[in-house]
């Protein structure tokens, strides 16, 4: 049987940042944000069956990745959360202890045969629906990440003094500002595709296909298409 996890809160965090208000500046001044600062950081309070807890802490672009990675509607965020919650029970098939674990070594078997993110050729559908089979053979092996009762939540949240209502759902502070940025998504499934087509071969960079921080431009006819 899989192993319950419980959802009791989910927090909007953010990075470093060195961006800091210079003691004087004039109004016609912009302030320069560098970037990568500030970026969102989600955590989510977890505790499994045997009353373990820790927080769970992932950045928004992970759901990006994600997104972009599986062919996964950047729209659907439910879909991403829920694979965000349960990558981690896929076993690392390179460590010997994974096949000590029963669990561990039921979703090695389960998922042997699907394709990886950077197997070339797969189409979306297929890419999405073996993303979805690896988190079903974890739910079904390894855990389930499932919300506490709100009863408890709103015990525990006035147990330590805070005068937060427990919402119905414990990730409504992710699925309620999480709205994915398309243009992220498509930076990071451009590198994706770059990364596919030069597993065999060296690919020839064209305006949809090319290596990072490449402008390809005006090409003669065929090499842009």
């Amino acid at each position: 049987m899989p192993d319950i996890v419980e959802i009791w809160d989910a927090e909007l965090g953010y990075s470093h940042t060195t961006l800091s208000q210079p003691p004087y500046q004039e109004p016609a001044q912009p302030v320069l944000v560098p970037d990568g600062s500030a970026e969102p950081l989600w955590g989510v309070y977890l505790v499994n069956s045997a009353g373990e807890n820790g927080i769970h802490v992932f950045p928004n672009a992970t759901l990006e990745w994600r997104s972009a990675e599986h062919a996964i509607d950047p729209d659907d965020v439910d879909t991403l959360l829920d694979v965000v919650l349960h990558e981690g029970g896929l076993p690392d098939r390179s460590d010997p202890l994974a096949y000590q674990d029963p669990g561990a070594l039921a979703v090695i078997k389960a998922t042997a045969q699907l394709p990886t993110t950077f197997t070339p050729g797969v189409s979306p559908d297929d890419r999405r629906a073996a993303c979805l089979r690896r988190i079903a053979a974890v739910k079904q092996h390894r855990f389930v990440v499932t919300p506490a009762a709100q009863i408890d939540r709103q015990a525990a949240l006035m147990y330590v003094g805070s005068t937060r209502e427990a919402p119905a759902d414990p990730l409504a502070p992710i699925r309620d500002t999480v709205r994915l940025d398309p243009a992220r998504v498509a930076a990071k499934r451009a590198f994706l595709d770059w990364q596919r087509q030069s597993v065999d071969q060296p690919a020839a960079p064209n305006f949809f296909v090319k290596p990072p921080a490449t402008f390809v431009g005006m090409q003669p006819p065929g090499r842009d298409s």
